[in-house]
């Protein structure tokens, strides 16, 4: 005997992700547990769970723009979400956001590889290690007036 497994009913948390007609169409809820207002870094933390039935993981980029709803927060860039692990089993995954006051707070006390991650980081600039060693080896075998 086959038993369907109920859905859920449709709360104020909880979105459908629609990433294109190719893309499987499902709901999910988030909750945030252990809030903190930080004001010396300008953020609020908290950890975020994530109950996706039926779907195996939820993008970021979904959980960010339904957190700026359920928080008012006027750009969802300011948000960083990282650190998820998806429990046993599926269905439920856990990880650790911050909502930034505005982006200068965010680029001031964020990691750089966590900005390079949200498209804000700036690229280096300059030739890279192996081309330098290259140039440097190759004016070592010059001879003559070129030096």
């Amino acid at each position: 005997k086959v038993l369907d497994r109920p859905s859920l009913p449709p709360s104020s948390t909880s979105c459908a992700s629609s990433r294109g007609p190719e893309a499987m169409t499902g709901e999910f809820t988030i909750r945030t547990r252990k809030f903190k207002q930080n004001p010396l870094l300008g953020r609020r933390q908290f950890v975020l769970d994530a109950i996706h039935p039926g779907m195996a993981n939820v993008s970021k980029k979904d959980l960010a723009t339904k957190l700026a709803s359920m928080y008012k927060v006027h750009d969802s860039q300011c948000i960083q979400l990282f650190g998820f692990k998806i429990a046993f089993g599926g269905g439920r995954s856990t990880g650790f956001g911050l909502i930034y006051e505005n982006l200068d707070k965010m680029k001031k006390f964020e990691p750089k590889y966590r900005l390079k991650r949200a498209g804000l980081g700036a690229e280096k600039a300059g030739a890279g290690r192996r081309s330098k060693k290259d140039t440097k080896n190759r004016r070592k075998k010059v001879r003559g007036k070129e030096k």
